[in-house]
């Protein structure tokens, strides 16, 4: 039953990004809006980007509220869309203005890898995108996705127009990600999502199983880590914010160091979900 519904799902997707072709991506836009707007508060997940927002905010309107949920679904419809014309995203300039892009350009003249972390914020996809096109030496963590008919077609897109490189999340990975380290490749991962195997760090006051996998690498191989953050502004721009690089050279490579840069990195993403909580995923059951 399950890979059944994965395949209807993967149909419905198929034929919406087809008609997204078609349709040009301005129309696509505003179309998609109306249609995740309506459908996303219906579905089940609805009650997790609920409950996320009251994680969020102890107390919240019902005015408030209902502007985050339409946010969000705006997103994740603008995202859905964009999907199909990465290649232009890729190709094209000027879309996406960075703030603070010496800092990028220190790190490619400094040749030493970096770990950017950041969350599944606005079309985050073109974060790893943009470092990439910065002339940055970058290998990009990933989840795949659950749907085993829809995510060949996304690892191909993200190979082909957004990094190269491509490291899939686990053991495997870890091996991957070290690797690539030693051959002077910087790391993109997510720090937002929820791993089985993560350790409980406080994320908006309450325990939430976080990866310790940034911290572990930053202080094993002595590197500066570096939180980026995208956020969509008008007529469908974005800009880039680079933060200054965080250095902890001078702890020791031990477990009391590794929760407490994990901490860090989870107070930077509560100030960046605060920024824009529209603009987050908040369908990933972060707390369960």
């Amino acid at each position: 039953m399950k890979y059944i519904n994965y395949l209807i799902q993967a149909i419905i997707v198929y034929i919406s990004f087809l008609i997204i072709k078609i349709l040009g991506i301005n129309i696509s836009r505003k179309i998609f809006i109306r249609i995740f707007r309506v459908i996303g508060p219906l579905v089940r997940t609805n009650k997790i980007v609920v409950s996320n927002i009251f994680r969020i905010y102890d107390k919240l309107d019902e005015s408030g509220m209902n502007k985050i949920i339409d946010e969000m679904w705006s997103n994740y419809a603008i995202t859905f869309v964009e999907y199909v014309y990465l290649k232009k995203f890729n190709s094209q300039q000027g879309h996406i203005q960075i703030k603070n892009k010496e800092i990028i350009e220190k790190i490619v003249n400094s040749k030493k890898p970096v770990i950017f972390i950041s969350g599944h914020f606005s079309n985050f996809e073109l974060m790893a995108m943009e470092l990439h096109k910065s002339k940055i030496k970058l290998s990009a963590i990933y989840r795949p996705l659950n749907n085993i008919f829809l995510n060949p077609f996304m690892e191909m897109l993200r190979k082909k127009f957004i990094c190269p490189n491509q490291i899939k999340k686990g053991v495997t990975g870890l091996k991957d990600a070290i690797n690539d380290l030693r051959k002077g490749h910087s790391l993109a991962l997510m720090i937002d999502q929820r791993l089985s195997e993560g350790e409980k760090i406080k994320f908006f006051g309450h325990d939430a199983k976080t990866t310790t996998l940034p911290a572990q690498l930053a202080l094993k191989f002595n590197l500066l880590i570096v939180p980026i953050y995208l956020e969509r502004k008008e007529n469908f721009s974005y800009e880039l914010e680079v933060f200054q690089p965080l250095n902890f050279e001078e702890l020791e490579n031990n477990n009391a160091n590794k929760t407490k840069i994990t901490k860090e990195l989870n107070n930077w993403l509560e100030k960046a979900v605060k920024k824009n909580p529209g603009q987050w995923i908040l369908t990933h059951n972060r707390w369960k």
